[in-house]
């Protein structure tokens, strides 16, 4: 579907900010069927669930992942991916060094939005192992990064040109 706008979120292992970021924008998006939409890691082991914190976030918000294993960034996955938000300013300069033929894709998560006490373009912090009130911290952040990210899509969005 050439209109189809595919998002990727990345993180580091693909367990935790991403896939938490995935089902949060997943939720936004309920009942648009323009928007494809998954998560990969910098530095991904294959096939891992995501955290639990992350699975008991998501499902207390009723935006679980069903089915959810953790990949690392590829060729194939940036190749099918329209726009592709990292987590932090390292994410970004990991992708743009890897795959610098991809660079027009990349952005931040934070990068269209304002978060208090942080500004705008800042970083989403990793929760890991920081307990249930770092996961609601990050998920409070992309509460309000998602918004901005799908107005600024929706509002740029050229589909490809076949040819």
């Amino acid at each position: 579907m050439a209109d189809l706008k595919n998002v990727l979120f990345v993180c580091t292992g693909n367990t935790c900010r991403s896939p938490m970021a995935e089902g949060l924008f997943r939720k936004a998006l309920a009942g648009r069927e323009d928007y494809q939409v998954g998560s990969a890691g910098v530095a991904a082991s294959k096939g891992t669930p995501c955290n639990p914190e992350t699975a008991a976030l998501l499902k207390n918000r009723n935006a679980s992942l069903a089915k959810f294993a953790s990949r690392q960034v590829s060729e194939a996955i940036l190749a099918e991916a329209t726009h592709v938000f990292a987590m932090t300013q390292g994410h970004l300069r990991s992708l743009e060094s890897r795959f610098p033929h991809h660079a027009d894709k990349f952005y931040l998560v934070c990068e269209f939005v304002e978060i208090e006490g942080e500004g705008i373009g800042c970083d989403v912090p990793d929760p890991i192992g920081m307990g249930r009130r770092a996961y609601n911290e990050v998920a409070q952040m992309l509460d309000t990064a998602i918004p901005a990210i799908i107005s600024y899509i929706d509002q740029t969005w050229k589909p490809p040109q076949d040819g």
